[in-house]
C-alpha cells in the first residue's frame, strides 16, 4: 500500500487548466480499484491519494497517466507502508 503525496510546483491558475482531467484519472482509478481515498491539502498545496497498489514501479506507471504528472504541475511522493492496524471499516486493508 502506498501514500501518495502530490506537491504542486506551479500557481493554482496552471493546476486548475488540468483539474477536470485530473479528476478523470483518479475517477478511472477508483474504477479500476487502484486509489482508497483522496483529496486536496490545506492549504490547497496538493493533494493526498491512498493507494492499494502493491508495486511501487507498476504505481510509478499509473502516475505517469496523471495529467498532473503528464503536464508537470505536480511532483509526487511515493510512501509504502503495511497497514497494521484499522478502525474496523477498514480491517480489509490488513493483509
Amino acid at each position: 500500500m502506498f501514500i501518495i503525496n502530490l506537491t504542486y510546483k506551479t500557481e493554482l491558475e496552471k493546476v486548475d487548466q488540468f483539474l477536470n482531467d485530473h479528476i478523470e484519472f483518479l475517477n478511472e482509478q477508483y474504477e479500476l480499484e487502484h486509489f482508497l481515498a483522496s483529496g486536496r491539502k490545506i492549504p490547497r498545496t496538493g493533494g493526498i491519494i491512498l493507494s492499494n497498489i502493491e508495486s511501487k514501479s507498476e504505481l510509478e506507471k499509473i502516475i505517469g497517466k496523471d495529467p498532473f504528472k503528464k503536464n508537470g504541475v505536480a511532483d509526487y511522493e511515493l510512501t509504502e507502508f503495511v497497514p497494521s492496524k484499522t478502525c474496523d471499516e477498514l480491517k480489509f486493508l490488513i493483509k
